[in-house]
């Protein structure tokens, strides 16, 4: 990992580059496939499904039958293990629900807000070298809970063309409509435009490669929504000397070992701290089944020491990490100062696989430092918010002539017509 020492503030700019592909890099070969699937369909899709993940498929859509053998491959230590994790996302997300918000703004003006849901959503899983089937109950039970009629998983195959079975057997359990064996940029093209078997849906959940995410972006040209920028994933911890230098080195782990296009980064204002922990990484990475993958996402990450916690603080939120956590003995300060950030663990007891696995937090979170201005997936992502109003003839009165004078101010004529007309009809009865 790289050191720092107080970097002054003109090197932050520099500090809180991830180690990704820049869209543009990535844009044109997004664009290519995007154009082939929009315009033949299925076909291209099983063109790239070969190309990329070495499989031919004729039939993308995953059988009642293979749902049915996926639930018996699943050990049921792990169904168990999702049952737990089911029951604290969706106890949590259920909590999220809000009611009808009714208001008279004025005599005679009544003003209400209705949730409604997202009618067809696509839901991306990724495979490949660690087939997330914890992402899967992170956006179906808000999905399901939300009331969306329609909820379209898409997966990427293995080289014998089939879905890892915990993703299957997750997938049926939260309700998920439809299951397609579809992966990387290819699933994300085929959900934005509807290809002869793949339904075209209103948004897109899911985080995937820089790829995937670049491909979701470019969905939103297309007018699919997208829940967020989710790209690589990253993590932010500050410790100070109260941390335990072990926890600390396995949660930079943790995470460094999703991809080499991970980063991990430790702030602190204790030295010893961080040759502790550096020593701790050194030694746990070396039994790690994915060694390989966190140790080139540990090489792109940093160790940074900041002996100023404002100072710390300030870097936190102008880096605005995806999981940001908090080991400090002053750890109120810094939660109630974090602006930026997509999900927050706090003590030496809150790892972040929690938020991954079953505290009830959702892990489908904004990267590359767009948690400046996106949230995490919550309820509301699957829902859109609608406004009524009914105004009664006293109310029209009330409002009336200042929306008359504003029309015309505005030079719309027509606008102040349809009240004037309105407000003559009122004093002729």
């Amino acid at each position: 990992m790289k050191k720092y020492k107080n970097p002054p503030q003109s090197q932050w700019s520099t500090l809180t580059q991830r180690p990704t592909q820049s869209f543009a890099e990535i844009e044109e070969t997004v664009k290519s496939i995007f154009k082939e699937i929009q315009t033949k369909g299925d076909t291209a899709v099983a063109k790239y499904t070969s190309l990329f993940d070495g499989i031919k498929l004729e039939n993308f859509l995953v059988t009642e039958n293979e749902i049915k053998e996926a639930e018996k491959q699943v050990l049921t230590e792990i169904k168990d293990a999702i049952a737990l994790a089911k029951s604290t996302i969706y106890k949590f997300h259920s909590a999220q629900k809000t009611s009808k918000i009714e208001v008279e703004t004025t005599k005679g003006v009544f003003c209400w807000q209705e949730k409604r849901p997202i009618q067809k959503v696509g839901l991306y899983i990724p495979g490949g070298t660690a087939p997330l089937f914890s992402t899967v109950l992170m956006l179906a039970i808000p999905a399901q809970i939300a009331g969306c009629d329609e909820i379209i998983l898409c997966s990427p195959p293995d080289k014998n063309g089939k879905v890892n079975p915990a993703i299957l057997y997750a997938a049926n359990l939260c309700g998920v409509t439809k299951i397609y064996k579809v992966g990387g940029i290819q699933a994300i093209a085929a959900l934005t435009f509807g290809t002869e078997t793949i339904p075209k849906v209103y948004k897109i959940f899911g985080p995937g490669n820089q790829f995937v995410t670049v491909a979701k972006q470019v969905a939103t040209q297309f007018g699919t929504a997208i829940d967020m920028p989710a790209g690589p994933s990253e993590l932010l911890i500050y410790a100070d000397n109260s941390a335990i230098p072990a926890f600390v080195a396995s949660d930079l782990l943790s995470q460094a070992e999703h991809g080499t296009d991970s980063q991990v980064i430790l702030v602190s204002n204790s030295q010893k701290l961080i040759d502790e922990v550096e020593k701790e990484i050194e030694n746990q990475i070396q039994v790690l089944s994915r060694k390989e993958i966190a140790q080139k996402a540990i090489d792109n990450s940093k160790l940074i020491f900041i002996e100023k916690e404002n100072d710390a603080l300030d870097f936190i939120n102008e880096y605005a990490p995806e999981h940001f956590i908090i080991c400090s003995k002053n750890e109120v300060y810094f939660i109630n100062g974090i602006q930026n950030a997509g999900s927050v663990f706090i003590g030496n007891f809150t790892p972040e696989s929690a938020g991954d696995y079953a505290s009830g937090t959702n892990h489908t979170l904004p990267t590359n430092g767009f948690s400046k201005n996106y949230s995490g997936v919550n309820l509301d992502s699957f829902s859109k918010a609608i406004t009524f109003q009914k105004i009664s003839e006293q109310g029209l009165k009330n409002i009336g002539n200042a929306i008359e004078i504003m029309a015309d101010a505005e030079g719309l004529q027509a606008h102040k017509n349809a009240v004037t007309l309105r407000l003559n009809a009122l004093k002729n009865e």
